[in-house]
């Protein structure tokens, strides 16, 4: 073993050394997979007990359960089966290069995959219109934006998104792949990632850019608007706003979970749209590697809650309080 290059392949063999169609694989310096395995079960770890804390925490309380918080609950629900069911067999895949889970389950994980990739973004652009009603259009925000609303978006985005993501996996959607591609798939112990150049332009431009634009330019408005609501505040502390304070921290907090989120998923989704321009050569390592800084989302936005709303710490103090009682 070569400690001074622990990123290397030590060496290459098979999948299934008993079948003659299994696939190759590629096995990696133990210097380098240990690290790795500690860190994505560390990761998968806070992103079950982190995004769990968040959904018991809101729904423990009455005065937390607003159209809004509902859709946060909603996408914290992806985010969580996200980490408790799509992960770990990711990790297994990423880190031993096979997939020892049968065909089936490849189909469904990947269509999994696809349905909360899909979910979180469509969640995202309901919460920036509820944002919207309630910074630039205040006095219609509690007709507008009411309880069934916001179970209805949350319906559209689960049964939206459930549609597109299982139909492209079962469907076994024609995509143009390499040859290399084609051959992994074919032979026993291979399972493309969701997040691989089979995605195509087409789709990470209609479910992923065109949203994210549609999101920015609601947010740029709402910011327009907000600035301007902050100046009466600060100029006539005395005066009443159309805008409470409460309003606009929550709209900066979840432009900050929108910003994070763009973070994680852009360099992913851009890879997608360059790979073909550039005749598909770059490398599937890569490819994982921004996989996984993207699954790296669903760890943040319980730390930006805790971090931005006070309201959130102190229920959460009082739940934490509660349990340890119970036991």
């Amino acid at each position: 073993m070569n400690l001074s290059q622990p990123w290397r392949a030590e060496s290459f063999g098979l999948c299934f050394a008993s079948l003659n169609d299994s696939c190759i694989k590629t096995v990696y310096s133990p210097v380098l997979r240990a690290p790795l395995y500690l860190l994505f079960t560390v990761t998968i770890i806070l992103i079950v007990f982190g995004n769990l804390w968040v959904i018991c925490t809101i729904f423990s309380f009455q005065q937390l359960q607003t159209p809004t918080n509902y859709l946060i609950v909603s996408m914290a629900v992806s985010d969580l089966l996200l980490g408790s069911f799509v992960m770990p067999p990711s990790m297994i895949r990423s880190l031993e290069t096979c997939w020892y889970f049968g065909d089936f389950f490849c189909k469904f994980h990947s269509g999994t995959d696809f349905t909360l990739c899909n979910a979180s973004v469509l969640h995202l652009t309901f919460i920036s219109i509820d944002r919207y009603y309630a910074v630039c259009q205040p006095f219609q925000y509690h007709r507008r934006m009411t309880t069934r609303v916001s179970i209805f978006m949350i319906l559209v985005s689960w049964g939206f998104s459930a549609f597109i993501g299982f139909g492209i996996i079962f469907s076994e959607l024609k995509i143009e792949r390499k040859r290399t591609e084609e051959l992994h798939v074919a032979c026993k112990g291979g399972c493309l990632a969701l997040h691989g150049r089979e995605i195509g332009v087409t789709y990470s431009i209609v479910f992923y850019f065109l949203p994210m634009f549609i999101i920015v330019s609601i947010y740029s408005r709402i910011f327009v608007i907000a600035l301007r609501h902050v100046r009466v505040i600060n100029n006539y502390p005395t005066s009443s706003s159309s805008v409470s304070k409460k309003d606009l921290k929550a709209t900066k907090t979840l432009a900050i979970v929108i910003g994070v989120f763009m973070s994680c998923w852009t360099p992913y989704f851009m890879c997608n749209i360059i790979d073909p321009i550039v005749n598909h050569t770059i490398p599937a390592l890569l490819y994982e590697v921004l996989m996984w800084v993207a699954y790296l989302n669903a760890v943040f936005n319980p730390l930006i809650y805790a971090f931005f709303h006070s309201w959130f710490r102190e229920k959460s103090k009082i739940l934490f309080e509660k349990l340890y009682k119970l036991c």
